[in-house]
């Protein structure tokens, strides 16, 4: 079992009926890579019930955030989404992931290609002062099913490209393309058919790619990479022209 620590929650979204975020108390001495993932969970009937979180904060807040789903009878999600301020949860000390920049290849643009909760460790990695010294660019896509799901929409329009630190390094460099599967929206379609379409026009030449999100989408999405030439990780710590995290399931 993994060593944890136990984190106090301090702030709570409820985006929709599926979908909330929470911060928590982050320990001094807890460090991670922008991308990384925790093992989180609860005390439950005295056992810790865990599963891993991607975690959204960047590696230089002084708190720690998360993005989940709701799952009416997941083992988890049922009861975390009824955290209430002061709640406490318990967090791994030992982040992991493969979500990183430095096992990507050199290149001109990062495409973070996201569905769902997915986006979580793009939040952190599109705060990292880092990111935007390695690329020209960075493109952010959101894919969801429905308008309700674009949690964090505005935080990218306006929040972040305005910040009062990052906001001259990031604005210039940052796009953000929220889209949209099952209703009118002004980008609609999944990320392969953004693809298909030229919309998402990839080139392994310059783009390096992040991927995270459902199964279905990382294997639809890696095929479509792989046949125009991406060549992904090997594993962690060997550099590819994208890399992908396979850690989440429905929790």
């Amino acid at each position: 079992m993994a060593a944890l620590v136990e984190e106090q929650v301090t702030s709570i979204t409820h985006w929709n009926d599926t979908l909330f975020s929470f911060k928590t108390t982050r320990s001094d001495s807890f460090r991670f890579e922008n991308g990384h993932f925790v093992m989180l969970g609860l005390h439950v009937d005295g056992k810790p019930l865990l599963r891993a979180y991607s975690i959204a904060s960047a590696n230089y807040d002084e708190f720690l955030e998360f993005f989940s789903i709701k799952v009416p009878d997941g083992p988890l999600t049922s009861r975390l989404q009824h955290l209430q301020i002061g709640d406490q949860v318990l967090v791994s000390k030992k982040p992991v992931g493969t979500l990183v920049i430095d096992d990507l290849n050199p290149g001109k643009r990062l495409v973070l290609l996201a569905t769902g909760t997915g986006l979580a460790p793009f939040l952190s990695i599109t705060k990292d002062p880092e990111v935007y010294a390695r690329f020209d660019e960075v493109l952010l896509v959101h894919c969801v099913r429905e308008k309700s799901e674009l949690a964090y929409l505005d935080y990218f329009k306006e929040t972040l490209p305005n910040d009062a630190l990052l906001g001259e390094l990031i604005g210039p460099k940052l796009r953000y393309l929220p889209t949209v599967t099952r209703e009118a929206f002004e980008t609609q379609g999944r990320i392969t058919h953004l693809m298909e379409i030229g919309v998402l026009d990839l080139d392994p030449r310059t783009d390096r790619v992040m991927l995270c999100g459902s199964q279905n989408m990382l294997r639809d999405v890696s095929a479509a990479l792989d046949a125009r030439g991406f060549v992904v990780s090997p594993a962690q710590g060997q550099a590819g022209d994208y890399v992908l995290e396979r850690a989440f399931v429905d929790q």
